[in-house]
């Protein structure tokens, strides 16, 4: 390949921008007119039972609204959201949240401790993996396993999500991971973790 077409498709990608694993950013955002009502216009909700978009990975948007739409997550909502849509949709709305930034949330002080044990050290008589083996100190996720970004999401949302799993009402997650985990937390377990993901950043 020549110097002078290696320069010339080098800035072909860096005008396009918007193109984002294998989604389109812009043509995104122009889709994602039927989610800023529950998700926010830039995907920070304002209701703490709906989760925050922004700055979640491509590749998890993506996964989740194939799984809404394949009904292997079951939500009334989402799923007839999700139904009309292509796959070329979700990876461009999953390209357009991802490049949002996530408004910093904090967590309860009175719950850190605890929280803050779970998450990084997990609770080995019980089983209970810590939570920054798969979601990261930081809890950024690891997008290239699907496992999600955590950082700032609503308490109200994880503690949901977590009780979902442990119930049974989602089982979208891969072998069962969330599933075993949640299972084996109580009430005040899943809480104090929830706040303490909130305060992540």
């Amino acid at each position: 390949m020549s110097l002078m077409k290696s320069a010339v498709i080098s800035l072909a990608l860096l005008l396009a921008g918007t193109a984002h694993a294998g989604g389109n950013a812009a043509a995104g955002e122009k889709k994602a007119g039927a989610c800023i009502a529950c998700h926010g216009p830039n995907g920070n909700s304002v209701n703490p039972s709906w989760p925050k978009l922004a700055g979640q990975s491509a590749s998890y948007i993506a996964k989740q609204l194939a799984d809404f739409k394949a009904g292997q997550r079951k939500d009334p909502v989402m799923g007839a959201q999700a139904i009309g849509l292509s796959e070329q949709d979700m990876a461009d709305l999953g390209a357009y949240f991802s490049r949002q930034k996530i408004s910093p949330a904090s967590a309860d002080k009175a719950k850190l401790t605890l929280g803050q044990n779970l998450y990084r050290g997990g609770q080995a008589d019980k089983g209970v993996a810590a939570c920054i083996g798969c979601h990261g100190p930081t809890g950024a996720g690891n997008p290239a396993a699907k496992f999600p970004s955590l950082s700032s999401q609503h308490t109200a949302y994880v503690m949901k999500t977590m009780k979902d799993f442990r119930s049974g009402a989602r089982a979208n997650d891969p072998s069962k991971m969330m599933q075993d985990i949640a299972g084996r937390m109580s009430d005040k377990e899943i809480e104090a973790v929830a706040s303490y993901i909130a305060g992540l950043h």
